[in-house]
């Protein structure tokens, strides 16, 4: 078995560091449909979303699946609009 030289080792090390701060942004989230207030009227009309609007879909794309569990949030997420803004913002939702 050949050995690992101190490049392979020092890639492995890099790795590892880059998955652990992944792990600790995904679990930085904090899941609050407050945070989607900005796209609102992009998704009760037919106006096209904000940079903040996008922004804040980016960021709460973690949370959707849970939100569309919830009866009284799920009749605004789950909706053929909501599914537009998100597509045009290049976040899609995700498969719940």
């Amino acid at each position: 078995m050949k050995p690992l030289s101190c490049t392979n080792i020092a890639l492995c090390a890099v790795l590892v560091l880059l998955l652990a701060n992944a792990a600790q942004v995904a679990n930085a989230v904090s899941c609050s449909p407050v945070q989607l207030s900005p796209c609102v009227s992009a998704i009760t009309s037919s106006s096209p979303p904000t940079a903040i609007c996008c922004t804040k879909i980016k960021e709460q794309r973690p949370c959707l699946c849970q939100y569309m569990k919830n009866p009284y949030l799920k009749k605004f997420v789950n909706t053929p609009n909501a599914w537009k803004v998100a597509r045009s913002c290049g976040t899609p939702f995700p498969k719940c």
